[in-house]
């Protein structure tokens, strides 16, 4: 297969492949999720769930007076990580007519300057939460194979459309090549890894908030 047709390929078949698992996947992990609290609770209510589970979900979300420095340093990288990661895949002209092409309809594109800049706080976040994973005992023992798998992951998309916006040497085919299929693999690999928090976050802390209003617990 040559560079043109394995590039039509990874546009073509391989994106529609990719993103058929990933909505199939996403959808059975949610309804995993939920059937996880779905066993009848025998207790009395002594309070409602939708309020504190909400709450719940706003309050662990954002700093709050009980946090130490490393929840500090883990909430301001990641938000600058999904902060980086989101705004290029959304605002990006590029990513925008890909996204028309599927939708039917587009949005205004940022600047390609601005896209630099989310680009490469995005790529900064990711190797500081990598160095911190490395160097901080408890994130060392407890650190498996799919953490340094979704690290690996989710870097890729990102270094490889850097180099696209600012090609060094490398055949561009190649490179955008590489760059559709790491994101790709990225998309298949949300539902069956630890990158499913993407979802599961929102669904665990709304559970935590709703069974603690549930037993009239204060938080």
């Amino acid at each position: 297969m040559s560079e043109v047709e394995l590039l039509n390929w990874l546009r073509s078949t391989g994106l529609h492949i990719s993103i058929a698992i990933f909505v199939i996947g996403l959808v059975f992990r949610v309804v995993q999720n939920l059937l996880i609290g779905a066993d009848k609770n025998l207790a009395a209510p002594r309070g409602s769930k939708m309020g504190p589970g909400l709450a719940t979900i706003v309050r662990r979300s954002f700093f709050h007076p009980h946090m130490t420095y490393r929840g500090y340093f883990t909430l301001i990288a990641g938000y600058l990580f999904h902060l980086g990661f989101l705004i290029t895949l959304f605002f990006l002209s590029q990513h925008i007519i890909l996204f028309e092409s599927i939708l039917g309809f587009g949005w205004p594109a940022l600047p390609p300057a601005v896209i630099d800049v989310t680009a490469i706080l995005g790529i900064a976040a990711l190797i500081a939460v990598l160095i911190h994973r490395l160097i901080d005992p408890v994130l060392k023992q407890i650190s498996d194979y799919q953490d340094y798998l979704a690290w690996v992951l989710t870097m890729f998309p990102l270094a490889t459309g850097f180099l696209l916006m600012h090609p060094m040497g490398a055949s561009y085919s190649v490179v955008l090549s590489l760059h559709i299929l790491s994101f790709e693999l990225l998309i298949i690999a949300i539902p069956f890894t630890k990158l499913s928090h993407m979802l599961s976050i929102f669904i665990s802390r709304w559970y935590n908030g709703a069974m603690a209003g549930y037993k009239g617990i204060k938080q």
